[in-house]
């Protein structure tokens, strides 16, 4: 992989994932004990490429400040700021001029897939192609961009979201460019890859290729998609070399306490600092650093911020809570509720039954 850089796009907002994104980047968030981001740059360095440039935009200091030069990784990284919004296409040319490889291998910041990256490489130089897009084959392909191919991989068409797909082949996330395409596409412009750059592409004769495998693959814009991924890298469902500690139902960071009696289980993380009660039940859900869940209380597929509380007897499911939020003793909280940081909901103060 020496003829190979990597490019990370990092710059959304996540706006999907708020409150959570308030205070961090989509990529910078705690996943399965580290940064969602450091799982995704050790499989660019088990792949064997050292060189990656990230693309940041939206807190975009939080980056370097983790990361620095990559040497503890094992990487080279290089960090170019968009100054306004560019889209995908847009990010892509952004960073043109730190890249000197002859392929280039470009990566959506919040993705967790498991694909042979080398593999993905070798179908792009094998067939001589200008692009080659990873597809992956999913049960719902109308909301991703679909992706029909011939006989021999070679792309037909690059359908952003239709009702209607004529295949289960969807775009991935993840791309490999020669070089000298990325020149071509337009700069200081907002571009999109899927509505622009690949149909254009397409419309010119240019050869794009599709690798298509059944390997693990999620989308991690969405609160219910990042706790299910990071349950899945805790359970050993997900491949990642990232990870603090051994795989199983459950990781509990250094410093972090778990009562004799509690239920922590289904790729459950427990931050630095991190309290569970007596009693309590934990089950598929991510508690950042400093949460604590008091006895009695059940969290299930939930977010537990920073320093937020949930209270004796609590039941949150399928909810986000933010940094240093209150849930309320008896509190219930279902149905992809979201609690704003610093946010102290009083005991009893919101209830999905009747009973008290």
């Amino acid at each position: 992989m020496q003829d190979v850089e990597a490019v990370v796009l990092v710059g959304g907002k996540g706006t999907r994932l708020r409150p959570l994104t308030l205070s961090a980047p989509k990529p910078m968030l705690p996943t399965a004990g580290v940064p969602f981001l450091a799982h995704l740059l050790s499989r660019i360095r088990e792949a064997g490429i050292r060189r990656a440039v990230l693309g940041t935009s939206y807190l975009a200091e939080t980056f370097e400040e983790h990361f620095g030069d990559g040497s503890s990784l094992g990487l080279d990284l290089t960090y170019v700021t968009e100054t306004e919004p560019l889209g995908t296409g847009g990010g892509i040319r952004n960073v043109a001029g730190k890249l000197s490889a002859e392929h280039v291998m470009i990566f959506n910041g919040d993705v967790l897939a498991g694909t042979d990256l080398t593999a993905v490489a070798d179908t792009h130089r094998s067939t001589g192609a200008d692009v080659t897009l990873h597809l992956v084959r999913v049960q719902n392909p109308r909301a991703f961009g679909c992706v029909p191919t011939d006989p021999t991989g070679r792309v037909l068409e690059f359908l952003e979201k239709t009702e209607d797909p004529p295949t289960d082949q969807i775009n991935a996330g993840c791309y490999v460019f020669r070089r000298e395409v990325i020149d071509t596409i337009p700069a200081g412009r907002p571009v999109s890859v899927e509505r622009e750059t690949f149909p254009d592409l397409l419309a010119s004769g240019a050869h794009v290729q599709g690798h298509v495998d059944v390997a693990y693959w999620r989308d991690m814009g969405t609160p219910g998609d990042l706790v299910h991924g990071s349950a899945d890298l805790v359970r050993g469902v997900a491949p990642s070399a990232a990870l603090p500690g051994p795989t199983g139902e459950s990781m509990v960071l250094e410093g972090a306490e778990v009562a004799s009696d509690a239920f922590v289980f289904g790729g459950t993380t427990v931050g630095r600092g991190a309290r569970i009660g007596s009693g309590a039940r934990v089950e598929g859900s991510m508690l950042f650093d400093g949460a604590v869940v008091q006895a009695g209380a059940v969290v299930e597929n939930s977010v537990i911020g920073a320093g937020a509380v949930v209270e004796e007897g609590a039941s949150v499911r399928d909810t986000v809570v933010g940094d240093r939020a209150v849930v309320g003793a008896h509190c219930e909280l279902r149905h992809d509720m979201r609690v704003w940081p610093d946010v102290t909901l009083p005991p009893h103060g919101v209830r999905f039954s009747p009973d008290v």
